[in-house]
């Protein structure tokens, strides 16, 4: 059975983590630039041009993208014929992420949630993993910031309300979101599962790139219904207005009991900050 030494896997996901929030993914950044040529409002355009020179000031100054550096989030798919040597896995990435974020003179922005005390390392992380086959180690981060993470919510509709319920419930969220997520968003969209599982199905939707279809035709078809809708709101970057409201919708699906319909959505700012890293 292959092993992964723990001191390895921290030194790769304590870099992996520092970059992240320094370096906008080539995707996000073509998106940016993709919408900026479609732009017809010119406000909406500068603050694009905007956002483009922030993600390379970022890269070449080494600095934070944005000063929210988030919420760890790790998705974890863990081969069942490889072993951790050393320490375990959830403490190996804990150490990692608290070591980014202090050497990496990042906001720790993780609290109590009633007295509001910091914990003062950004931890604990929110560590999702999956054993799967095989001997890798497939590591995922991800950093939430807050003000997309406020807009975003789960409900149960009814089977019959299908997919126009899906979309009403969707258009109706981004609407009522308007600026505050930190417009142009990506939108994490989970349908089916059940209560817990939708948003879980949201939130790693938002790791595929915005230049990857859905490998099912019929749901990258309402991947792009849907964002031709949310880009009919008007809303646009930063909310002032303009075509660029969202630059991608994300779904993911699963199956759900026949008198469910479970609906998730995690919206992700245009700061949307994630990497990999696999082992061996």
């Amino acid at each position: 059975m292959p092993s992964i030494a723990a001191e390895t896997i921290q030194q790769k996901v304590r870099d992996m983590v520092i970059r992240v929030s320094r370096n906008l993914p080539r995707d996000v950044v073509t998106a940016l630039q993709e919408a900026k040529e479609r732009e017809t409002s010119e406000s909406a355009r500068q603050i694009l041009d905007e956002l483009l020179e922030n993600a390379e000031l970022a890269r070449k100054q080494d600095l934070p993208l944005c000063q929210d550096t988030g919420v760890g989030v790790f998705f974890v798919e863990y081969g069942e014929d490889c072993r951790v040597e050393g320490d375990s896995l959830p403490r190996v990435l804990e150490r990692a992420m608290a070591q980014a974020y202090e050497e990496g003179l990042l906001r720790k922005s993780l609290c109590h949630p009633l007295t509001r005390q910091n914990t003062g390392d950004n931890t604990p992380a929110l560590i999702h993993t999956e054993l799967v086959p095989g001997s890798e180690l497939r590591i995922r981060f991800m950093a939430k910031g807050g003000g997309s993470e406020n807009m975003s919510r789960c409900t149960m509709l009814t089977p019959a309300q299908g997919w126009e319920g899906i979309k009403d419930f969707v258009l109706d969220l981004v609407a009522a979101a308007g600026p505050n997520p930190c417009p142009p968003t990506i939108v994490g969209l989970g349908v089916g599962g059940s209560f817990d599982q939708a948003p879980l199905l949201a939130k790693k939707s938002l790791f595929r790139p915005l230049d990857r279809e859905h490998p099912q035709a019929e749901i990258a078809e309402m991947e792009r219904e849907l964002l031709s809708e949310i880009n009919s709101l008007g809303i646009g970057p930063m909310g002032l207005g303009g075509r660029t409201t969202c630059l991608g919708v994300r779904m993911e699906m699963a199956p759900c009991h026949i008198a469910s319909l479970p609906v998730a959505v995690n919206i992700q700012c245009h700061s949307s900050r994630h990497e990999e890293v696999v082992f061996p």
